[in-house]
């Protein structure tokens, strides 16, 4: 059965013959698979834990960097998946919630820490078998290969969306 990105570029096929359709096939599945992957897998994942997608993330980001002492938000939004929008209310969320603190940084006056508490890296640490196992059932459909291929090409295609 075809996929909506299928159906629609038949449509235009017809419609509009002389355009090539083939880079708007391509960037719909991507779209679709983006939408699936959050709304259908990830987001019901989270929810479990009382938790929205970015939350997830900036508690991820914050466990993988590996610092101790947290990260300024400002490194916490460069370093995670997620856009600045909405940064500030969704570490008062995670605060409030007791999975993050934040703390004076120890040599710049002006700038705060933000770290997991140990009840946020215990949730983390509880979350990410789950989020692994996840990824690997999204990917099943692909070879271990395949999935090398896809992941080079999405970094192709990134990089280039970001000279």
């Amino acid at each position: 059965m075809p996929d909506r990105a299928s159906r629609a570029a038949a449509q235009w096929a017809v419609q509009r013959p002389d355009m090539d359709m083939l880079p708007m096939e391509a960037l719909g599945r991507l779209h679709e698979a983006s939408i699936l992957v959050a709304r259908e897998r990830q987001a019901p994942l989270y929810a479990r834990y009382g938790l929205h997608q970015g939350e997830f993330d900036a508690l991820a980001t914050l466990r993988r960097s590996g610092a101790p002492e947290g990260l300024t938000p400002t490194a916490l939004f460069e370093a995670a998946m997620m856009s600045s929008g909405g940064m500030t209310a969704r570490i008062d969320r995670l605060e409030k919630a007791g999975l993050v603190e934040r703390r004076p940084h120890p040599t710049d006056r002006r700038a705060t820490l933000v770290r997991l508490t140990d009840k946020g890296l215990d949730l983390i640490e509880t979350i990410m078998p789950e989020h692994e196992e996840a990824a690997r059932d999204i990917l099943a459909p692909l070879s271990p290969d395949e999935q090398k291929t896809l992941n080079t090409l999405l970094a192709r295609l990134i990089g280039g969306l970001c000279d």
